[in-house]
């Protein structure tokens, strides 16, 4: 059983961009989650776009943003073996944390945003048009790949002038951040789910996650609901519906394999959360995969 956690040096690394090109690189990219912020803007071809429970089709010249902690995968379009070609820009959030004029942090206006759900984190080329994103996300690319004398200076200026035009689409969809500070992350809290995923074939309790943190099992579950937005216990079950969905993607193993690897009690456990989640069942779920694939890859 692999981690869904994807590590990262936000330290010495705060900021990386590069060209995907799937005719070069690993494809799909299979369901992960990691600290950083990710941005995916579409030069080529059509991809399938999962992000927590939402999914975006993005076409050329659409954009993604992903918010730091989200579950989130790319895939072709079912039925379909395009090639693509994106950007992809990965960064720590907690870099953009000055207030300017009257505009608010950025990393506060996008953790405000990703707790009203009439927010979109999906930007047409339409959203886009007048305004160089194509330019400032090879601008990333290309300095992240040569690492001249201030790359990371300059791709943080490329960043802001991307989450500004952020700001400013979300201000068209009535939505205005409020002008506040958001408080510095690296509590034990801010690093349990790597803890939850690590661990989530062996049985967990909220009170030892809350145990773990120094915490009540009150203040615990209260604090948890308010960074992920859903319940400790709500969050481990996600976990391992991501996974199965994983095995019934990437691998033959059977349901009862499938439900002990991704820690549920037993196969009728599992399938009712994996229904209550996806809509389907896991066999079902297996057969309309394999009906429509949405990619060719080999099974580990």
């Amino acid at each position: 059983m692999y981690n869904l956690f994807e590590p990262g040096d936000l330290l010495n690394s705060p900021y990386e961009a590069f060209l995907f090109d799937t005719a070069k690189n690993a494809f799909p990219v299979r369901s992960h989650w990691h600290h950083y912020m990710e941005l995916i803007l579409m030069v080529e071809g059509t991809a399938l776009i999962e992000s927590d429970e939402n999914q975006y089709l993005l076409h050329t010249g659409d954009m993604a943003a992903l918010p730091p902690k989200t579950i989130h995968a790319v895939y072709n379009m079912p039925g379909m073996q395009d090639h693509l070609l994106y950007y992809v820009i990965k960064f720590d959030l907690n870099r953009f944390r000055e207030n300017i004029g009257y505009v608010p942090q950025l990393k506060s206006a996008v953790l405000q945003a990703m707790e009203d759900p009439e927010v979109p984190f999906f930007f047409s080329s339409q959203e886009l048009s007048g305004f160089p994103v194509m330019e400032f996300f090879d601008g990333c690319a290309r300095e992240a790949q040569n690492k001249y004398y201030g790359h990371y200076m300059v791709m943080y200026s490329y960043l802001n002038c991307i989450l500004v035009n952020i700001l400013r689409v979300w201000r068209t969809h009535g939505f205005t951040p409020s002008y506040e500070v958001s408080p510095p992350s690296g509590s034990s809290i801010e690093t349990i789910t790597e803890y939850i995923d690590a661990h989530s074939d062996q049985p967990l309790k909220v009170e030892q996650l809350a145990m773990r943190c120094n915490m009540s099992y009150s203040f615990f579950a209260k604090q948890f609901r308010q960074i992920y937005g859903r319940s400790c216990k709500e969050y481990i079950e996600y976990i391992r519906v991501i996974k199965t969905e994983d095995m019934l993607l990437f691998t033959d193993y059977d349901m009862t394999y499938i439900s002990q690897a991704a820690g549920f009690a037993d196969c009728s456990h599992m399938i009712k959360t994996f229904r209550k989640y996806k809509n389907i069942t896991p066999k079902q779920f297996r057969m309309q995969s394999t009906k429509n694939p949405r990619n060719s890859a080999a099974h580990p």
